[in-house]
């Protein structure tokens, strides 16, 4: 294609829409997320088997539950800690760290909690 002098003009390029980008991007990541629920779902099995030994050692041992936080001791293990735990500076104080946030106080009794001795019946 030449010009009007005769001159080659340079080819036209058409810049990308944002929009067709922002489909682009959309699409590509939501390839990849199917891909991770599909490997995930392959690998059930294997991650099963990996994980029955530690199962059967946590029965054995009498182990508590998963340390979830490291933070305060109230988030470290849920079932060990009271519901003022985290007040325990004064009733009105505010849980300073950001675990505190995301784990619910326990309930009581502990659904794990043994049953309470039976009251003796009085004639």
């Amino acid at each position: 294609m030449t010009g009007i002098l005769g001159v080659g003009l340079p080819p036209v390029v058409h810049p990308m829409r944002k929009s067709t980008l922002c489909m682009t991007i959309t699409s590509a990541l939501s390839v990849l997320f199917l891909a991770m629920l599909v490997h995930a779902r392959s690998q059930e099995q294997t991650a099963a088997l990996r994980r029955q030994p530690s199962a059967e050692l946590v029965k054995k041992l009498g182990l508590t539950d998963l340390c979830l936080f490291t933070e305060a001791r109230y988030t470290r293990h849920p079932a060990m800690a009271d519901r003022h735990a985290a007040f325990q500076d004064h009733p009105m104080a505010l849980d300073h760290f950001p675990s505190g946030s995301l784990l619910a106080p326990p309930v009581f009794p502990s659904p794990h909690a043994p049953p309470p001795p039976a009251l003796p019946q009085h004639p």
